[in-house]
């Protein structure tokens, strides 16, 4: 995946999310997301996690190999 799908996907599923994506390594398999959501008030970090995760469906591990993710409600 490249940094333009990841964000389109996690844009499909957090619409109004501040959303930023990074390629750590430059190789287009290493990579980073911050997504700031109201979605995700009240939720512990495990599950805000699994809601990113579940942005890409059966695509982590297969087209995504891995990605850094960092979640928080707005303040």
């Amino acid at each position: 995946m490249t940094v333009n799908e990841i964000e389109k996907a996690l844009r499909a599923a957090f619409p109004n999310a501040e959303i930023v994506v990074e390629d750590l390594a430059g190789d287009g398999n290493h990579f980073a997301c911050e997504v700031v959501s109201d979605v995700f008030r009240g939720l512990p970090r495990v599950k805000q996690h699994k809601l990113v995760y579940d942005a890409f469906g059966d695509r982590v591990g297969t087209e995504l190999h891995a990605l850094a993710v960092k979640t928080r409600a707005p303040e």
